[in-house]
């Protein structure tokens, strides 16, 4: 075996064992951000009523592109999970009650737009009783 030949075998092996450390690291990763993510349950896994339910269909459609119910990862707006548990809401120190995110939801507030053109005062209900869920 020449030189060159020996060369060209020490880039192969060294550019294979690149390559298979690389895959590993993604999947280790890759792994590890989905032990992150909680699986999504159903409405009945969940124990939703259908006002319940009716909120999670709004909150999916208009909330989650920018809150995530259970993690913020990735989002603009705070995660929303235990957010009537609170006494304050966590960024405004705005009291936690139904009144006040009403009044978020339909008005806006700060960097968020409000969705009184296109939710109804049913649907902001509806919506509130589902974010009670988190």
């Amino acid at each position: 075996m020449s030189a060159s030949d020996i060369m060209h075998t020490h880039k192969s092996v060294s550019l294979y064992l690149s390559f298979s450390v690389a895959i590993v690291a993604l999947t280790l990763s890759l792994a590890t951000t989905a032990c992150d993510v909680e699986r999504r349950k159903s409405d009945a896994e969940l124990g939703l009523d259908p006002q319940q339910a009716a909120g999670r269909k709004l909150y999916d459609n208009y909330c989650d592109r920018c809150h995530e119910p259970y993690s913020s990862r990735g989002k603009k707006g705070p995660s929303l999970k235990g957010v009537f548990k609170r006494q304050y809401l966590e960024l405004s120190g705005l009291p936690a009650n139904d009144e006040r995110i009403a009044d978020i939801v339909k008005y806006g507030r700060a960097k968020m737009e409000g969705f009184g053109p296109v939710m109804n005062d049913q649907q902001i209900k509806d919506l509130l009783a589902y974010l009670h869920t988190l």
